[in-house]
This record gives C-alpha cells, structure tokens and sequence, in this order.
C-alpha cells in the first residue's frame, strides 16, 4: 500500500517541491504557525505497531568506560560486556567515554545556533549534492520515501579529508571541528573494543578502515502539532560501520527490541552507541544492527547529532564481506562482498521504507 493512496502521484510531487523549495525544511513550516501536518509528512498506521506499553520495564545496557585503558581485568569485563550489547541489542550507552560534558552541552547549543538563524544565512547551506562536504536541507530521501520525516538536518563530511573552516556555518564551526575530533578518538578506542569482542587483534577493524571515515548529521526536530500522524525518523538501520549519537534532553529515540518498541531515555553525559549495517555483515550476525526510530513529540525542538563511521564518500573500492577469521564449517558466510559504495547507493535509493538494506545483500 503506497502512502499516496488516497492522493494522485501529482498533487504529492508538486507538494514535495513547494516544500522543498521554500528551503525553510520544516522549522519552517513551525515558525508560520501551521496547526496541521502537511500530508507529505503523514506516516501509516502500521508504523506506530509493537509499542513499548508504560508497564514494560526495560533498557539498553550502560557501559562505564572509565578505566578501560588502565586495568586489564576491568578491560575484559568491558570487552565482554561491548559483545554481550552488540549481539544481544546492537545498542548501548556509554559514560565516562573521554568527551568533556561541557563539549557535548557546546555541541548541542551549535546544532540550536544553525538551524535557529536567520534564514538568509542558513539558505546558503542547502542543497541535496552530497559530493559536497557540508549540505543543509530537510530529509535526504525526500523524493523516494513514502512520507516525509518531521526533521531537518546538516550534513557535513568530518574525516579524513574535513570541509575548510570557512565551508563550515560560522555559527557552529569551532565546535563541530573540536566534536569530531572528539568522536573520532572515542572511535578507535570503540572499534579496539569491537575487535577484541570478535576475538581479534585489537587493531583489526581500524586496519580495515572501519575508523576512516566521519559523516556528521546534526538534526533538528521541531516541536509538531499531531505528532501521532508523522515520525521524526522512519524506522531504519543505518548503513555505515558504527554510529555515536549524542541526543539531548527530550527523547524519542526508540530502538526496536524482540518485537518492542524500547525507548532510550536521554542520558546526561551518555552517548548512544550502534551497531551498522556493515559490522553485521563483515561479523556475519555475530553483532546486529538493529533497527530504530525518533517518534515526533509536542515539545521541542529535539537536537540530536549522529556521527556515522563511514567510507561511503572516499574513493574506496575495497569489498567488503564477513571477517575471514570468524568463518568455518559450522559458520560460513551469510552475506556476499559488497563495497561500501554500492551498499550505500542501494540504501539511499531505497529510502527510508522500513526494510533492511542486509537483505539484498545475503547469501
């Protein structure tokens, strides 16, 4: 059942274009004073199934990272626990992971601080080429999804090869260089984790170039009038190798556990660690990445920034399959070799439809 049912294919199109075009996304729509979700935005029922009741009591696991580096037995524990979330949730939070609170509070306050000037300044942002390093616009599958998301975001390319300062919105560029700097360095530490986790050398996965590579997302959901009608993120996995999220007070995050919507209640101080499309594959289902959502919410805006360990955007070839080392007779290999561009070519022109990218890639 398409979305556009009820709706001819054209009036959708032309709503999608005057939408996008206003280059405003959908703060924009907020800041006029609309009272009802445009129909571009309107969401099946069926997304909204297999909710979390009040009654069920729940969580991600919460990982300490504080002495990792400094005990050898506290690091096993953390190692087994790193595996343990992976295999079990895909999803885990981390605390006293190195980054300054005050970092993390001066990131959230920059993503406030773009999306919140003038839009003359902002408009100078959008455009939907991602072969640019820095790209502002309102959901990147706008014109292949079968609904809008109640969102609007900033793209930016952070490593290896990062945007000129001068690329950067004057607003937030300090901190979203000293973030991801940040990020990458809680990265390698992550990937160390991840690899010992698989039984590996601890430096398997960054000689993979699993830490390569840093996509930015800073997104923006504002406040919505009929928040029961739409989503800030369609359900989805993502596509990379491992995602950072940092979000703010508000909450929404969902992560879709046995059959369960679970929320992830925000954290001071944590951030929100999962598992990619491309480490399940390359672990060939030792860890799963699994799928979540943002629910849309009365009260906002929410700022979240996602920061995506990926090569998608380098020139790299390099195919990619299940880990040699992991494989044997009782495990083969689920999934064929695929490079990280065709993987992600597919699941951008797939859109944000609910379904997994893994599937058109297994054996």
């Amino acid at each position: 059942m398409e979305i556009n049912c009820l709706k001819p294919e054209y009036d959708r199109l032309t709503e999608l274009k005057a939408f996008d075009e206003t280059k405003a996304g959908v703060k924009g729509l907020v800041d006029v004073g609309i009272k009802e979700v445009p129909w571009i935005f309107h969401h099946l029922p069926d997304q909204f199934e297999n909710s979390v009741s009040g009654g069920i009591q729940i969580s991600i696991p919460v990982i300490d990272l504080g002495r990792v580096k400094k005990d050898p037995a506290t690091r096993k524990k953390i190692v087994e626990k790193v595996r343990s979330a992976s295999k079990s949730w895909g999803f885990f939070q981390v605390v006293n992971h190195g980054i300054p609170l005050g970092v993390l509070e001066e990131m959230k306050d920059g993503v406030r601080r773009f999306f919140e000037q003038d839009l003359d300044i902002k408009k100078q942002f959008f455009n939907r080429d991602y072969t640019k390093k820095v790209a502002y616009n309102s959901n990147f599958d706008l014109y292949s999804s079968p609904a809008a998301n109640w969102r609007d975001t900033l793209f930016s390319l952070m490593a290896p090869d990062p945007p000129m300062p001068e690329e950067l919105p004057d607003v937030s560029r300090d901190i979203m260089i000293e973030y991801s700097k940040q990020v990458m360095h809680l990265g390698h530490l992550l990937f160390e984790l991840l690899s010992e986790a698989l039984g590996l050398q601890p430096d398997h996965l960054k000689t993979m170039d699993c830490a390569k590579g840093l996509i930015m997302l800073s997104h923006y959901y504002p406040a919505c009038p009929q928040p029961e009608l739409t989503l800030g993120t369609t359900k989805h996995a993502d596509n990379d190798f491992l995602t950072v999220l940092l979000q703010d007070h508000i909450g929404g995050l969902q992560v879709l556990h046995e059959n369960q919507w679970v929320d992830i209640p925000p954290t001071p101080g944590a951030l929100v660690i999962n598992i990619g499309d491309f480490l399940q594959l390359m672990s060939n289902d030792t860890f799963t990445s699994v799928e979540h959502r943002v629910v849309a919410n009365p009260v906002g805006p929410r700022v979240s920034v996602a920061c995506f360990f990926s090569t998608s955007l380098l020139p790299d070839l390099r195919p990619y399959g299940p880990i040699k080392e992991l494989l044997s007779e009782e495990n083969p290999p689920r999934y064929r070799e695929a490079t990280v561009r065709e993987y992600v070519a597919y699941y951008n022109a797939k859109g944000l439809d609910g379904n997994s990218a893994l599937l058109h890639f297994k054996l």
